[in-house]
C-alpha cells in the first residue's frame, strides 16, 4: 500500500495491536509510543495539607502481573515493528515501572538501541510520604530497527538547543502544565499527558518534513499536534473514545504556517551535497600531482599529493581520511576538514574549499550557466 493510501493525519479507534495488524508492512518512518507504565500504585495518595493527587487510576495502567505487561508488550511492539520501515526508528518513554523490562523487551526483538534520553523534569511532583527519593525524570529508549539502519538523525539542528553545541541525552523539560495542559472540569483530561517540549525535540532529531510518524498509544494527542506544526504526516491509534475526541478537536485547532519545504528541511546540507572524490580535484585542475599538503597545518606534518589521490609521507601511504588517522593517533578524521593547502595568496586553506567549488561548478553547470 502507498502512503496515500494509509490513513494519515487520522487517529484510528481501537486496540493497538489489532489496528496496526491492518496497516501495511514498512510503511512508517518513526513510532513513538508513551504506552501504560504499569505502575503497581495501590492506596490512595495525599498531600500535606490533605488533597488526594490525581495518580494513575485508569483500568488501561492496570495489569496482573509482571507476566501480563510483558506478554502485552511484546505483542504491540512486534505489531510497531512489522509496519516500521527498515532504515525506521523507534521511541519509547517510561519510568523505572516498566522501562527495563522495555528494554529488554525491545532488544530480544532485534531493534538496534542508540540513546536512552533522560526527560529531567524541572518541576517534578514531590514525593509527599517521604519514603523515597522524588522521581524526577522519564526515561526514553531511542531505537532504530536493525543495527544496519540508516536512520534519520538531524544531528545539527540540536544543536540549537544546547547553546550550540552537540545535544546531549539529558533534557531538562518542565511537565505539561498550565494552558497546555488539558483539562475537563477542572480536572486532567489525561494523568500522563506529555509536554509539547519533548515531542519536539523527538520529531525534529529523527524525523524530515513529509515523514510518517506513529503513535500507538495516543492518548489526547500530542504527538498528532507536534507532528502537524513540524509538517509531518501522523497516524494515532487510541482506544478511548473521550481521548480520541479531545485529541481531534485540539489537532484541528492548528493551523501550520504555509511555507517552502526546504524551509522545513533541518538535514545536515553537507551530507546531503553530491560526494566529491578527492582525486577529481587533480583531475579537474584544483590540485598538481606533487602538491604538499599539511595536517592541521602543521609544516611538519606536510604530505605530498599521488597523482592517483594518495597521499604519502615519511613512507606511509593512503587517503586524506586514512593518513589524517593515522596522524591522529588511530581518531577518526575528516581529511577534508584537516588537510592544508597554500592558496596563490600564501593563505593555507583546508582542501575542503576546493571540494565546495567543485560541487558549485556541477550547481552552475545544471543551471546551463
Amino acid at each position: 500500500m502507498k502512503s496515500d493510501k494509509l490513513p494519515l493525519d487520522q487517529i484510528l479507534e481501537g486496540d493497538c495491536v489489532d489496528r496496526l495488524a491492518a496497516l501495511p508492512q514498512e510503511s512508517v518512518d518513526l513510532i513513538f509510543a508513551d504506552p501504560p507504565y504499569n505502575l503497581q500504585l495501590s492506596g490512595d495518595l495525599w498531600r500535606p495539607n490533605l488533597t488526594k493527587v490525581k495518580a494513575v487510576e485508569a483500568s488501561w495502567d492496570h495489569f496482573e502481573s509482571f507476566e501480563a505487561y510483558d506478554h502485552f508488550s511484546r505483542e504491540w511492539l512486534s505489531a510497531c515493528r512489522r509496519v516500521l520501515k527498515p532504515d525506521g526508528a523507534l521511541w519509547v518513554i517510561g519510568t523505572y515501572h516498566n522501562i527495563f523490562r522495555l528494554g529488554k523487551i525491545i532488544q530480544d526483538l532485534g531493534f538496534w538501541i542508540l540513546n536512552d534520553v533522560l526527560w529531567i523534569k524541572s518541576n517534578p511532583m514531590p514525593n509527599f510520604r517521604g519514603v523515597r527519593f522524588t522521581n524526577a525524570h522519564e526515561t526514553l529508549i531511542f531505537s532504530a530497527k536493525t543495527k544496519e539502519s540508516k536512520y534519520t538523525f538531524n544531528h545539527h539542528a540540536m544543536k540549537p538547543f544546547n547553546q550550540g553545541k552537540q545535544m546531549r541525552s539529558d533534557w531538562e523539560i518542565p511537565l505539561c502544565t498550565g494552558r497546555e495542559r488539558i483539562k475537563i472540569g477542572g480536572d486532567k483530561a489525561h494523568p500522563t499527558q506529555k509536554p509539547e517540549a519533548l515531542l519536539y525535540r523527538v520529531l525534529l532529531s529523527s524525523t524530515s518534513p513529509g515523514d510518517i510518524v506513529l503513535d500507538p498509544f495516543f492518548g489526547t494527542g500530542t504527538t498528532g499536534a507536534v507532528a502537524k506544526k513540524l509538517h509531518r504526516k501522523w497516524i494515532g491509534i487510541e482506544r478511548d473514545s473521550t481521548y480520541i475526541e479531545i485529541a481531534r478537536e485540539r489537532i484541528n485547532a492548528i493551523q501550520p504556517e504555509p511555507v517552502d519545504a526546504h524551509v522545513l528541511d533541518v538535514r545536515d546540507r553537507r551530507r546531503l551535497a553530491p560526494r566529491v572524490p578527492f582525486a577529481l580535484l587533480l583531475e579537474s585542475g584544483y590540485l598538481q600531482p606533487g602538491q604538499a599538503l599539511y595536517f592541521r597545518k602543521d609544516k611538519q606534518s606536510e604530505a605530498r599529493v599521488k597523482p592517483d589521490g594518495q597521499l604519502v609521507l615519511d613512507g606511509e601511504e593512503g587517503s586524506i581520511h586514512q593518513l589524517g588517522k593515522s596522524l591522529a593517533g588511530g581518531s577518526p578524521c575528516n581529511g577534508w576538514e584537516h588537510w592544508y593547502f597554500i592558496d596563490k595568496q600564501g593563505e593555507m586553506q583546508p582542501v575542503d574549499v576546493l571540494r565546495e567549488r567543485v560541487r558549485k561548478r556541477w550547481e552552475e553547470q545544471e543551471r546551463g550557466e
